[in-house]
Order: C-alpha cells, then structure tokens, then sequence
C-alpha cells in the first residue's frame, strides 16, 4: 500500500471553456483519521456539469472551490482505516470528497453504506444516486407529469436526461429525447424505449421536434438552454411545466449572448400560457430521499429502468474527462474508476 495520496486541486479559475491549466496534480502523505473517524480510498468519482460553476468565484446555491482546494465530487469509496464503531476496514460508502485518491471523513459525511446486493456500487453515483433524485425529483415536485401527456428531456442520454424519460414512461406519458448524434438517438429510442430522440445537431432540429410532439409539450425537463430551448419554447402547452435542472449550453459563457434582450417575450408567454418555470436544486427535496430509493430500488430490480456508464480510468484523467463532459463527449453517466475494491 502507498503512503501517499493524490488529489487534484483548483490551479486557476478559468475563463471561458476550462483547460487543463486550471487543474493541478499534487501528491501528499496519507492522512490519519483521529477517534470517531475513518480513512476511506476512493473507488469511483463522478463527474457532472454543475462542478464548472464550481470554479466560478461567483455568488450561486453553494460556495465554489477556492484555489489550491481540491476539486468538488460525489464519491463511492471503501474504509480503509476505521476508528469509528459503526465502521470497518473493507466497508463501502458513499461519501463526498471530492477529486483525490483518500480522505478522511467522519460518520455524517457518510451518506449511504453500499453493498452491491442493492445495486451496482457505481450506481450509487448514478441512476440511484444524485443524478436519478435529480431525475425523479424534479419530476415529481416541478414536472408532475401524467398519463397521455408529451414530455421532452435535453441532454437526454445522460444520467438525469435517460431516467427522467423513463420515468416519464412509467408514469404513463410519451418521453421525448434531445440528444447529440444519431447513436445517442438510437440508444434512446432501442434501448430506453423512448417514444422519440431527435438530434440537436440536425439542421432541421426545429421542425423535427415539432414533428415528434404533434400536441405539443406539457414538460420540458430543462438541462441545456441555448438553441435546444429556442426551438422547445414556441411548442410549450397552455399550463406546460418547466423543471430547470440546468443549462450546460451557458456554463462557458463570458457574456451575455448577442442579439435582442427577449426576455419580455419569455415573460409574455409565461403568463398567457399559465407556465411555471421552476429552478431546482435536488437537495431542496432531500426529505423525499428514502422515498426515491424504494421506487428507484425497485425498478432497478424489476429490470424497468436501465442506465449506461462511461468510466475512465485513473484520477489523473479526470481534468480531460471533465472538459469533455461539458462538450458533450461522454456516453452515460461519467465516472472515473480511482481504484479497485479490495
């Protein structure tokens, strides 16, 4: 076993797009957990959009990573000096240390205990994680959709995009799919049984999207922004709800976008349509956690949900994942594998 561990730190915060000069690989000594505490190893990170606002110095829902800290994460991760009674070396939990090999944590930074009996482990990063509460979340407080009704999802293929739709199904209602690529598309409609997956890179997008929901939208799951909103606006339904989850289309943004301010024109049909527009973010609903991982759960074992991973190896990797993250590169829920279970 080394008696070292690594951790990628904020260098610089970046301006525009991130690159690789805004993260820093450091090397440090084992920590040692004191009375009531625990040494854990990190076996998977996950890697998700909202960590580049992160990097951002501006004033948002949480604090952002100063520099020299080391970067935010949702981790699974296994005890690995424990001197903690409820806690033992080998033991699997969820934790959030962020984007380092070893950390050392008391119990209330574990979130769950972990055995691969209810799920995958990696799932805990996932589907039945943050990313599925998100989906379900959202969903369920904001969207609130029923039988017979349209509900359109961006970022579709992604860990929050993929369950909202599926669960958008299993509610009952038609789930529509924007995506990036036609083997995005396909996996949407062949795999998740999606009713539609429509391309955003299509240059008829627009008119495909129009074609794909003949009555309209009663949801839109927002994670994007950008174009996909401009052609899923005109389409919304007389009482159509809005679950803003995100707006990775943005996050890069320096400035505001050229051309008019249309914001009279959003709020114009925001009040003849009877719309609600509802920002969120998942732990505002955490009192509904254990609800969801009972339905979760159970469509886990049923075999009605289904998800896709795309892991990358090694932590020193994470930098170039994340970038690509936010271009849209990935293929399902992103993760880097840290290290092995023992």
């Amino acid at each position: 076993m080394s008696d070292t561990a690594q951790r990628i730190v904020l260098a610089t915060r970046p301006t525009g797009e991130p690159t690789a000069e805004n993260f820093r690989l450091e090397h440090t000594p084992l920590p040692e957990p004191d009375d009531g505490e625990m040494r854990v190893r990190v076996l998977y990170l996950s890697l998700d959009p909202y960590m580049r606002g992160r990097m951002n110095a501006r004033k948002s829902y949480a604090k952002p990573v100063e520099i020299g800290e080391v970067m935010e994460g949702g981790t699974v991760a296994q005890v690995e000096v424990s001197n903690h009674p409820d806690y033992h070396r080998g033991d699997i939990v969820l934790t959030h240390v962020g984007w380092q090999t070893h950390a050392v944590v008391g119990h209330r930074q574990v979130l769950r205990r972990l055995t691969e009996a209810q799920a995958p482990i990696s799932t805990a990063l996932g589907v039945y994680g943050m990313p599925g509460f998100t989906a379900w979340a959202g969903l369920e407080e904001i969207g609130k959709p029923e039988s017979g009704e349209t509900v359109v999802v961006a970022a579709a293929s992604g860990p929050v995009g993929a369950t909202v739709g599926q669960i958008a199904r299993l509610r009952g209602a038609r789930a529509v799919g924007i995506a990036g690529g036609a083997e995005k598309c396909a996996y949407l409609r062949d795999e998740l049984g999606f009713d539609a997956a429509i391309d955003h890179r299509a240059p008829d997008f627009a008119e495909q999207l129009k074609a794909a929901c003949p009555d309209g939208i009663d949801v839109y799951f927002e994670n994007v922004g950008g174009a996909v909103w401009d052609a899923v606006l005109p389409l919304l339904n007389d009482f159509a709800r809005v679950p803003v989850c995100g707006l990775v289309a943005h996050y890069n943004d320096t400035s505001l976008p050229p051309g008019p301010d249309r914001s009279a024109a959003l709020m114009a049909l925001v009040l003849t349509r009877s719309m609600t527009l509802r920002g969120f973010i998942q732990n505002e609903f955490s009192a509904r956690y254990p609800e969801f991982l009972r339905e979760m759960g159970r469509w886990l074992h049923e075999g009605k949900m289904r998800y896709r991973e795309d892991i990358v190896e090694g932590l020193e990797n994470a930098p170039e994942a994340f970038i690509g993250l936010l271009k849209g590169r990935n293929f399902g829920k992103l993760l880097v594998r840290v290290s092995h279970p023992d």
